[in-house]
């Protein structure tokens, strides 16, 4: 077989890119391309794999943050990695895809994580408690989750519009469902007894209609609280129902 002075050139310029991008500095592809709400400090090694101490990605904290490229996926239209981190307590572990379309695609995500973290971004000064994670995948386009397929627990939830004090534990069931990322939560060991379900569209409209009762370890403040839900059912569940914008 005749190699063609073509295919030397080709094959020596796929070469010499990928020798480039295994090579090129973290800390210069961090000061040439982050975005702003993309921070990192005590960056080591190259984009191909390297670590940094400390990041805050838009609003979250995480330390001793480490990636390592997976070049295979180029193939399939993606830049991805594998990253491991640390928030302020707890792990997070992800493979990360990122889409020549803009779409960030984790999969294999697993973690633990304060749910004091999200505090800002949820706009819910107080929010506490401790969250897990596991999903098979969480594809996110423009900030708006667009497909998702995991399990979300939070235990010991403080949500000071509610009561001061721990309300107990709840967990969610995410999956896709027409074109929105819909989840069923129900409570675990909660304070309430809940069901209920959110839709999130891809218009960035958020719905979540469930019921609630009141359960024996539910205090006597919050259940005169659950009288502004209105009359109870025969079940003596109130009815819930939360609309807004993302």
């Amino acid at each position: 077989m005749t190699v063609t002075r073509k295919a030397l050139v080709t094959v020596g310029l796929l070469t010499f890119v990928t020798a480039f991008i295994m090579m090129f500095p973290a800390r210069a592809a961090y000061n040439w391309f982050a975005p702003p709400e993309v921070r990192f400090s005590g960056l080591e090694g190259s984009i191909w794999s390297g670590s940094a101490a400390e990041a805050s990605i838009a609003g979250l904290y995480f330390r001793d943050l480490r990636w390592r490229m997976r070049p295979l996926r180029l193939f399939t239209g993606k830049l991805a990695a594998s990253i491991e981190a640390s928030p302020s307590s707890g792990f997070l572990e992800a493979r990360v895809a990122l889409g020549f379309g803009g779409d960030v695609t984790l999969t294999n995500v697993s973690g633990s994580l304060p749910l004091s973290a999200f505090a800002t971004i949820a706009r819910m000064p107080g929010l506490g408690g401790d969250t897990s994670v596991q999903f098979a995948e969480l594809r996110i386009r423009d900030g708006l989750p667009i497909a998702a397929d995991g399990t979300l627990a939070v235990a010991n939830l403080v949500a000071p519009m509610v009561d001061p004090a721990p309300i107990g534990g709840y967990r969610a069931q995410f999956f896709t469902e027409d074109s929105a990322v819909v989840a069923s939560i129900e409570d675990v060991n909660g304070v309430f007894d809940l069901a209920g379900s959110l839709t999130i569209s891809a218009d960035r409209n958020y719905q979540f209609l469930g019921k609630v009762a009141a359960t024996g370890d539910t205090s006597d403040k919050l259940r005169r609280q659950l009288r502004f839900l209105g009359s109870p059912n025969e079940r003596g569940q109130h009815e819930i129902r939360l609309e807004g914008q993302l």
